[in-house]
């Protein structure tokens, strides 16, 4: 009986929700409200973004949006299907991290917060990589 309820404590999902079914949700529901939240908007009215995006280095408005564009709609997609994500999410990171020590750097926690959590999140991923369910496990998995 002891047993059965450690093993309860340490497995407490369902048999289907395995540890590459986790990181399949994880990385697309991440990976979507990234792209909805930050990557569409960038998009959808690019001319006024190259006129407001912050611009900490002073690259200018057209290379920072480029920038954003990577980090924020092509990485995220990658990291959805899988596909060299663990150099997918180096852009990703790239614009996340800067947002919360440049961009933000002066702001309350409560504005850092956004990039500091999309940056724990994607370096999670990094090191874990993106699981079984996966083009990357598909096409490099070196067990074959």
């Amino acid at each position: 009986m002891k047993n059965i309820l450690l093993y309860k404590l340490r497995s407490p999902f369902p048999q289907f929700l395995d540890r590459d079914v986790t990181l399949l949700l994880f990385r697309v529901l991440l990976s979507l409200s990234m792209i909805n939240t930050h990557g569409m908007k960038k998009i959808i009215d690019i001319s006024d973004e190259i006129q407001h995006i912050p611009d900490p280095f002073g690259f200018g408005g057209e290379f920072n949006v480029g920038v954003a564009i990577v980090g924020n709609i092509i990485g995220p997609i990658l990291v959805i299907l899988g596909f060299y994500t663990r150099l997918a999410i180096i852009p990703i990171l790239g614009v996340t991290l800067v947002g919360l020590f440049v961009v933000h750097a002066g702001d309350p926690w409560s504005v850092k917060d956004i990039p500091l959590m999309y940056s724990l999140s994607y370096l999670f991923l990094f090191f874990t990589g993106a699981g079984k369910y996966s083009l990357d496990y598909k096409y490099f998995n070196k067990k074959k």
